[in-house]
């Protein structure tokens, strides 16, 4: 396979090319919105696109499908693999390629793909556990997904868990402005009373407790990256956001400077729950955070404490399956203070932990993952 690949009216550029140990038929993966990227795998190789970005300008939208045409030079394609959503850009480019091929169209769920990425570019056949923690995926049920402890198998997945939702109030404005999943915390801690005043400062502030009230608007989320913009809404950090993940960014570098300065801090053994069905709830540490008056040590103890709430997760995942090998991936790896210290405790746990390498633990290696499905589906004879 040709890795010297360029864009049309781009200088040459050479992305990625990642040996696969799966082999099967050739398949043409679209990735999904944010941080977009494709990937053509074939002959024992998976051949990365540049990262085009997010598809939310038409020059991004006209990027993507000029990389789809030329790794579609490199090689033709057994099957198409999309975002289980349906209207991303790359979703209807990849079924409108498939239709114009005669080839099938496979909709893999984002978090299995982001799961399987890690275990393709590690080389493992699975099965493995995975922790999928990242910002938002359409999951099977039609829900936002973003805190999902799986089972993958091949073209298999069983989401063995996830984080107890939190609702978003006022939809995606929502992943726009922390201080509505602060709210969104407030309410089900019973402490709804205290929006208004706690953030006075926002115009829809004296809404909001009644805005939660009614389901319908507020969409449930499992996302971890939901639960960073809560902590530091709740914290002060960052009620709303400029960029993409300041709210995250900035709920780590307090904790990283706290750390850094007065060293270790010990996770607190009541700041989580696991119900019988698997579902993590990270509501007491969450709404102990309302109560911090250090924000830099409430960011700290906020890492801590999710860190050993994901082991605890995870060892009762090991129990239950018999696996010992757990694939870490999701845009939250991108903190590393949590990548890094999930990673060494489950490891001394006498895990194996699979990481991405040289790709990302993000969006941007997605369609790694769903390469490697659709080619488990495409042997299993889809």
């Amino acid at each position: 396979m040709n890795s010297n690949l360029a864009s049309p009216g781009a200088a040459p550029l050479a992305p990625p090319s990642i040996p696969l140990t799966l082999h099967g038929p050739a398949v043409l993966a679209f990735g999904a919105y944010f941080k977009n990227a494709l990937c053509l795998a074939q002959d024992g190789a998976a051949q990365m696109s540049a990262t085009v970005g997010d598809l939310d300008t038409p020059d991004a939208c006209r990027e993507m499908d000029a990389w789809s045409h030329v790794l579609l030079s490199q090689g033709a394609p057994a099957a198409i693999a999309h975002d289980l959503h349906p209207d991303f850009h790359s979703s209807r480019s990849a079924c409108a390629l498939a239709t114009r091929l005669g080839v099938p169209a496979i909709a893999v769920q984002h978090h299995h793909a982001h799961v399987a990425a890690v275990l393709a570019e590690n080389g493992h056949p699975g099965p493995a556990l995975g922790l999928a923690l990242d910002g938002v995926g359409l999951g099977t049920d039609g829900t936002a997904w973003g805190g999902e402890l799986l089972q993958v198998d091949g073209a298999h997945f069983e989401r063995l868990g996830h984080l107890a939702p939190l609702p978003l109030a006022g939809g995606d404005r929502a992943a726009r402005e922390p201080w509505r999943m602060a709210g969104a915390v407030l309410h089900l801690a019973g402490r709804a009373d205290e929006i208004a005043t706690r953030f006075a400062a926002q115009p829809a502030a004296a809404m909001l407790g009644n805005l939660l009230t009614r389901d319908t608007l507020c969409p449930p989320t499992s996302s971890l990256g939901r639960a960073f913009d809560a902590a530091a809404g709740l914290l002060g950090l960052c009620p709303v956001m400029r960029v993409e993940a300041e709210a995250a960014i900035a709920l780590e570098r307090a904790a990283t400077d706290y750390l850094e300065r007065v060293g270790d801090v010990t996770p607190e053994p009541e700041g989580w729950t696991i119900d019988g069905a698997g579902r993590l709830s990270l509501l007491p540490i969450l709404t102990s955070l309302a109560d911090e008056t250090d924000a830099a040590q409430g960011a700290s103890r906020f890492h801590v404490t999710l860190t050993a709430a994901l082991v605890a997760w995870v060892g009762q995942a090991v129990e239950r399956t018999g696996l010992t090998v757990v694939a870490l991936s999701g845009g939250c790896l991108h903190n590393r203070i949590l990548s890094q210290r999930l990673g060494a405790a489950l490891r001394e746990h006498g895990l194996t932990v699979l990481e991405a390498q040289r790709l990302s633990p993000g969006d941007a290696g997605l369609a790694l993952g769903q390469a490697w499905v659709a080619i488990h589906h495409l042997n299993e004879g889809f």
